[in-house]
């Protein structure tokens, strides 16, 4: 078996000592964004598994959309991130 070479890390651990590895990663053709894809892009920004520029380019994202879900990543965790929950959690 042969491992693609990439730059920076294969996998990170997470404090609760979970481990995300670039195969947990949503498809860079993704078309459907759940609330569980975004927190798992956003995851892998905050602990350095990738770049936010490659996580930008990879899935055609804005920095302002990408900034959204890393907000209520951090204020709400993965429910900030649930469409249903949008009024529940938007600030005025």
């Amino acid at each position: 078996m042969y491992l693609k070479r990439v730059d920076g890390p294969r996998q990170v651990t997470l404090p609760d000592g979970s481990v995300i590895t670039r195969a947990d990663l949503p498809a860079a053709d993704t078309s459907r964004w759940v609330a569980s894809r975004k927190a798992i892009v956003v995851k892998a920004v905050i602990f350095g598994l990738i770049s936010q520029k490659e996580a930008l380019e990879r899935y055609a994202l804005s920095e302002e959309e990408f900034a959204l879900w890393r907000s209520a990543v951090e204020r709400h965790g993965e429910q900030g991130l649930k469409v249903t929950a949008i009024q529940k959690y938007r600030q005025l």
